[in-house]
């Protein structure tokens, strides 16, 4: 059978995180995936290696969530099939100085956090604004719909009108599943 292999690279500050107490998040993506991960906290490279692609797949869609600065308790959930994963590379939205994108960021995780917690409890999901990069871990629609909603403030939209959507879309859900 046919080995597979991904390359990937995180950030180093975020390798203890990926390996775990005794290497337990490592043993639990390997055990999870069927996949071997080769780790080196020098560089920050992440090697990983198995037979099956989608348990290869799902393995290098949790590391990068642990990379991007999710939880790896959050990041396991991607094993799930109706879970996602989005990220929103901010560079594509801020041109100019580090000041625009701290301002950004500040839109997004709100004064003492709460947009991100509107947002997070509203939509379901986990959010982590992390380096250039806000990620979104929850369901498949779900996702798409909180990552509407961080876009809509990260292009200026006042907060008020982004939560005034956001519970409409909560009660459009709601009365969906109502239905069914």
């Amino acid at each position: 059978m046919a080995e597979f292999l991904y390359e990937l690279r995180i950030p180093r500050d975020r390798i203890a995180v990926l390996i775990g107490k005794k290497g337990d998040v490592k043993r639990d993506i390997e055990d999870s995936t069927h996949t071997k991960l080769e780790i080196d906290s020098k560089e920050g490279d992440v090697f990983l290696k198995g037979e099956d692609a989608l348990g290869l797949f799902s393995a290098r869609e949790v590391v990068k969530a642990i990379g991007r600065g999710f939880n790896p308790d959050i990041a396991l959930l991607l094993l799930k099939p109706d879970y996602a994963y989005e990220v929103i590379p901010l560079n594509d939205y801020v041109k100019g100085s580090k000041n625009t994108l701290i301002r950004i960021k500040g839109r997004v995780i709100g004064k003492e956090g709460k947009a991100r917690a509107v947002i997070e409890e509203l939509t379901e999901c986990r959010i982590t604004v992390y380096g250039k990069t806000i990620g979104i871990i929850g369901l498949a629609g779900n996702t798409a719909i909180a990552r509407r909603a961080i876009e809509a403030l990260i292009t200026g939209s006042r907060h008020a009108n982004v939560y005034k959507w956001l519970e409409r879309k909560r009660r459009e859900m709601k009365s969906a599943e109502m239905a069914i």
